[in-house]
């Protein structure tokens, strides 16, 4: 747990010895491809941080379509931060789309290895910080940008996603249609 434990503070000047006091507060999570982390509607205790896989954070409208709010790839974290942070139930639904290979955090324990080592409490909020700004970077170019240029910015952030995740879950995440995806990368191939 050790080695894994370093991936996630990767950039942090922590101790061997600083890492154990807290390694108990992870859980390490292997899920096979289509495996339900998380339902919509559920308690939400837990953040993820992928070690490798891919999840994908859905939710389903009152029509009963599908939309995309993350795709979380090596070094990245997902949940339902709604219920999480604010306690409520899930909004969201979080899938495995390959076998993953996770390391698991309750608010709880999050907020014990903060008072323990607070180096660590700054490095989570600098994370989330960015995440913050990448979220609404996200919402100002699903407001102004063609899908075009979101699908190019789409595979700027995630370089080798498109081997891992269907069509239509790259469409749902982009705002459009499975056919206007095919009509984009058509035209981005003829050029």
């Amino acid at each position: 747990m050790e080695n894994e434990l370093s991936v996630v503070f990767k950039g942090l000047e922590i101790s061997s010895q600083e890492i154990k006091s807290i390694e108990d507060s992870f859980t390490k999570v292997i899920l096979k491809k289509g495996a339900i982390v998380l339902r919509n509607n559920e308690d939400v205790k837990y953040q993820y941080y992928v070690l490798s896989g891919c999840l994908r954070a859905f939710f389903i409208d009152e029509k009963g379509k599908e939309h995309t709010v993350q795709f979380a790839v090596n070094d990245w974290w997902i949940s339902d931060y709604i219920g999480y942070f604010s306690e409520t139930k899930s909004v969201l639904t979080i899938e495995s789309i390959e076998e993953s290979v996770l390391l698991r955090v309750s608010k709880k324990n999050i907020e014990e290895a903060y008072n323990q080592l607070p180096k660590v409490e700054r490095f989570f909020r600098k994370k989330m910080e960015r995440s913050f700004v990448s979220f609404q970077k996200r919402i100002l170019a699903n407001l102004s940008q063609s899908a075009k240029e979101r699908y190019q910015n789409f595979i700027k952030t995630y370089p080798n996603i498109e081997q891992h995740v269907k069509n239509y879950h790259i469409a749902s995440f982009l705002g459009i249609t499975t056919e206007s995806l095919s009509r984009i990368r058509k035209e981005i191939m003829q050029k």
